[in-house]
Order: structure tokens, then sequence, then C-alpha cells
């Protein structure tokens, strides 16, 4: 029911020698939504983990992760939730929370264990945490939205914030999700770093044969994945990130790390990459 993969630090000098099979074994996440368990990826990245929980007809169970040597997963860490599929229920901390496509859930520190049950299809972040903050579903309707971009740069798209502080309080998890705009490609342009966080993404909302060429790499030594649909990308601090997609899609991007201001980024323009 439970599998844990263990993705350790890559230093940015040995991202620039790696092969392209070589790239996707430490920055490319695949397989986390498989009916009937839950998959995660526990990353060496600010200790970031993500992954999946596809309960199909039973209640999947979130409790001890062997890898944080804790009693339970959440004793001292945080949790962000997203469903990417149909209605489902979280239960965690005594409460019952009904989840619809596209709705985020945040579960404080020492929160306990956590049950998945439903049609959902529920994507997983966690990263450690210093203080709790009281559990809170954040529905679209409460999201904050912004809009980037232009049709004349192929980039626009709205950016819906969840956990962010212009919504509600979190330790240093932050996460929300970007959306393109039909006939748009481009996302996160120009691009950036954040050397005081690590990033996550998950593609999602793509067709089957539909791919998202993810650019990564330092500035000067760009590097790419050709991404799927419900695959990830684990993106390190020293690592810019853009991207360009075949046909429609969305990215949940989520953060850890020393601060919570979303515009905490150093943008590198498009002139200035190699």
């Amino acid at each position: 029911m439970l599998t844990v993969e263990t993705r350790h630090a890559i230093h940015p000098t040995q991202a620039r020698d790696m092969w392209t099979e070589e790239l996707r074994e430490h920055f490319l996440t695949q397989g986390m939504f498989r009916e009937g368990e839950i998959r995660l990826v526990y990353t060496h990245y600010d200790r970031f983990v993500m992954g999946g929980a596809v309960p199909g007809a039973g209640t999947l169970t979130l409790d001890v992760v062997d890898e944080t040597r804790t009693p339970s997963f959440l004793d001292r860490r945080e949790m962000g939730i997203v469903n990417i599929g149909e209605a489902g229920t979280v239960e965690a901390g005594g409460e019952t929370y009904e989840m619809g496509r596209g709705d985020v859930l945040y579960l404080g520190m020492g929160t306990g264990v956590v049950s998945f049950s439903g049609a959902g299809r529920f994507y997983i972040t966690s990263c450690p945490a210093h203080k709790s903050y009281p559990s809170k579903l954040i529905t679209l309707a409460d999201c904050v939205e912004v809009t980037m971009g232009a049709p004349e740069t192929s980039n626009k798209r709205t950016i819906k914030q969840f956990i962010h502080p212009q919504v509600m309080e979190s330790c240093q998890l932050i996460l929300g999700y970007t959306s393109l705009e039909e006939g748009s490609v481009w996302n996160t342009i120009p691009s950036h770093i954040h050397d005081r966080r690590m990033e996550a993404y998950l593609y999602w909302g793509m067709d089957e044969e539909s791919r998202v060429l993810h650019l990564m790499g330092e500035p000067d030594e760009t590097r790419h994945l050709f991404v799927a649909n419900e695959e990830g990308v684990v993106s390190p601090s020293w690592s810019i990130h853009s991207g360009a997609g075949i046909g429609k899609y969305t990215f949940i991007w989520a953060m850890a790390g020393d601060n919570v201001d979303y515009t905490d980024m150093d943008f590198i323009q498009p002139k200035d990459l190699r």
C-alpha cells in the first residue's frame, strides 16, 4: 500500500555531465498515481516529499513512514494535498474534508494519521515544520488568482495561489498551480532561480500524447526533460524552471525552504540562458 523512493541531492556540476536517462532518474518522478497505493518520493532537497494516493474502491491510510523516523509522518511535518481527480474525501485530525477536483487541503504539523477515500487522485506534498498551523481546506472559490503573460508572447496564464501568505499561514510550505490559456505554451518566462527554496512540479490536465518540455539546470548550462501527464519534476534551488507544452496543461508548484516569500526569486532573461 505504501512505497517510498529516496532521491539524494545532486550538485550542479554533477548535473552538467548527466546523460538523458541519468537526468530523468534523478529529477523526473513517474508512476506516483497507482490505484490502491500511496507512492511517495522522499527527496534530500529541504527534505521535501511529493507523491500520490489513489484509493479507488478502498481507503488508504498514511501514518508511519520509516524514512522520517518519527512515530507518525506529520509529527514534525506539514502537508499540502491537491485533488486532481474526481470528488474524494480526506480524514485527518478528527475532521472530514470533502475535496472536489482542484481543491487544496493544508494539514498542519501534528495532525496525525491521514486517510484517503473516494474517486479522488490526491497529489501529496510535504516538508518539515517547526510550528503547527491550523489545517484548512481551500477550495477553488477561496484561492487568489493572478493573471500574467500575454498572447503575443505565448505565455498568458492564470496562477492560483492556495497555501500562500495571501490566503493562509503555513510554516514553510507554499503551493498553488498555474494554467496556460488557450494558444499559450510557455510557462515561467522569464525563468528564475531562488537559492533560498527548492521547488517541485506536477504536470496534469494533459492529453495522453501531449508532453511538456521542462527546462532545468544552471542558467548557463541548461538541460531539459520531456514530461507526461501526472509526472513531476524535482527542482533544486540552483536550477532554473521553465517550459513549453504541446496542448493544454496545468502545473502544480510547491516550495519549501528559508521563507514563504513567493516573489523571492532571481530572474534570468532568455538572452542570458545557455
